[in-house]
């Protein structure tokens, strides 16, 4: 079995003062990936940067005016054969949004996709990235088939797919997250013709609503699970086809929370 989870952690520093740690420490999964650490390992506690059990790997916003955001991260309990940065496009190249490790039979990576905000630069700076990102899921799945490996591609997409996927859907039709340009985008990433990679937690979960993974901070939307489901797993068919259950790990109540994302995770019988 192969337990992976992933999670935007709304800033790595101000998670472990809320609760990641232990939530860390108890959690049975053998991949972690985490999202928007907003933090250099240096700046990290020696318990969050190198928590016992753990093998880390750090992939910080490095780019002048992007340091303290983004950020992606991986923890893994084998030490991975192989660790990539970035995906070979120099204008996101330090931004801290793509990591990936390769493991016995499967490359796992961890993505934060640019947030959007219509008819700013944030918007153009997400398509510029989607536009160039897609070429790379396709050219990274015919790479591992070659290599008779699997690819799970983990993360804070940031695009909600369906409406199935957005409590407020219908107010949030001309809202960055579920344009109808990012939607059909995310449909090429799942055309078994294009990008041929599966949402798992959607394919285990066909006809529910959500289950919703991000809710906002601002008034009740958590307590009236008013959310999003906006962090994947999107995996090649082979390893989708293993995929047993999947898991948003809801906190029990709003205070209980340690992001406005919950970990979602799902296992795979290897």
């Amino acid at each position: 079995m192969l337990k992976v989870t992933s999670v935007n952690v709304n800033g790595l520093r101000a998670a472990a003062k809320k609760g990641y740690l232990p939530w860390l420490a108890a959690t049975d999964a053998d991949v972690v990936c985490l999202q928007e650490v907003r933090a250099e390992p240096e700046q990290l506690t020696a318990e969050s940067r190198h928590p016992e059990g753990w093998h880390t790997v750090y992939e910080p916003a490095r780019a002048e005016g992007a340091k303290g955001r983004a950020g992606v991260a991986m923890l893994t309990r084998r030490e991975p054969d192989a660790v990539r940065t970035g995906f070979g496009v120099a204008e996101f190249a330090d931004s801290g949004r793509y990591l990936e490790v390769d493991l016995p039979g499967v490359t796992v990576a961890s993505l934060y996709l640019p947030a959007g905000q219509v008819g700013t630069e944030r918007q153009e700076q997400k398509e510029r990235f989607m536009a160039s990102f897609l070429p790379y899921l396709t050219e990274l799945r015919a790479r591992a088939a070659a290599d008779g490996r699997e690819v799970l591609v983990c993360g804070d997409w940031n695009i909600a797919h369906r409406e199935a996927d957005l409590k407020n859907w219908r107010n949030n039709r001309k809202n960055s997250g579920f344009l109808p340009e990012e939607r059909a985008w995310l449909d090429r990433v799942l055309d078994p013709a294009d990008g041929g990679y599966v949402d798992v937690v959607r394919a285990l979960h066909p006809d529910q609503e959500g289950p919703y993974s991000w809710w906002s901070y601002r008034g009740r939307a958590f307590d009236n699970d008013t959310g999003w489901r906006i962090d994947y797993h999107l995996a090649t068919p082979g390893l989708a086809a293993r995929a047993l259950k999947a898991e948003v790990e809801r906190a029990p109540s709003h205070p209980e929370r340690w992001s406005d994302h919950a970990p979602v995770s799902v296992v795979y019988g290897l």
